[in-house]
């Protein structure tokens, strides 16, 4: 087996369908960061997610200052980022930044998934408890093994009868 080339399976654009402020639906083309873009994204979503974890840590100076010196939403926006501020008002812009930081740091799959859930991660929550309870449900509705020794013992009904007879 051979290793195929990188650019047959992996995204490297996020195309965003957004209603602009003029009323029109746009798509806006978002491509890859720079590897030390993206390793900045990285860096400050592992600071923040760490922030929210424990807020007594110390939280990562050195992520803070690159953040200070390079704007998380230009870092993974690129070259869009002019157009969506242009374009958009504040809530669609910011949902469109934080769905290109999320699809930076955590793959195509997470950015689909917050896009599509508005941002609210209630919203992204039913369906997945709606699986749980299925497989909970195809879980407790799976008979039990019988005997693994290779016997098996006679049903109840015909021992009751047996029983009843003498």
């Amino acid at each position: 087996m051979a290793f195929k080339t990188l650019d047959e399976f992996l995204g490297d654009s996020l195309d965003l369908p957004v209603k602009c402020t003029d009323g029109e639906v746009r798509t806006f083309h978002i491509e890859g960061p720079s590897a030390e873009n993206g390793l900045l994204v990285e860096k400050l979503m592992e600071t923040g997610l760490k922030l929210a974890a424990d807020p007594d840590a110390e939280p990562d100076s050195a992520a803070l200052d690159d953040l200070a010196e390079l704007n998380l939403y230009e870092a993974a926006l690129g070259d869009t980022f002019p157009k969506l501020r242009e374009n958009l008002d504040w809530p669609r812009f910011r949902h469109v930044a934080l769905t290109a930081v999320i699809w930076i740091s955590q793959g195509l799959d997470a950015a689909e998934t917050y896009w599509n859930a508005g941002g609210d991660p209630s919203q992204a929550g039913p369906a997945n408890r709606e699986q749980r309870r299925a497989s909970s449900r195809a879980a407790k509705s799976t008979p039990k093994p019988g005997s693994r020794s290779g016997t098996s013992s006679r049903p109840a009904t015909v021992r009751a009868r047996k029983a009843a007879q003498t």
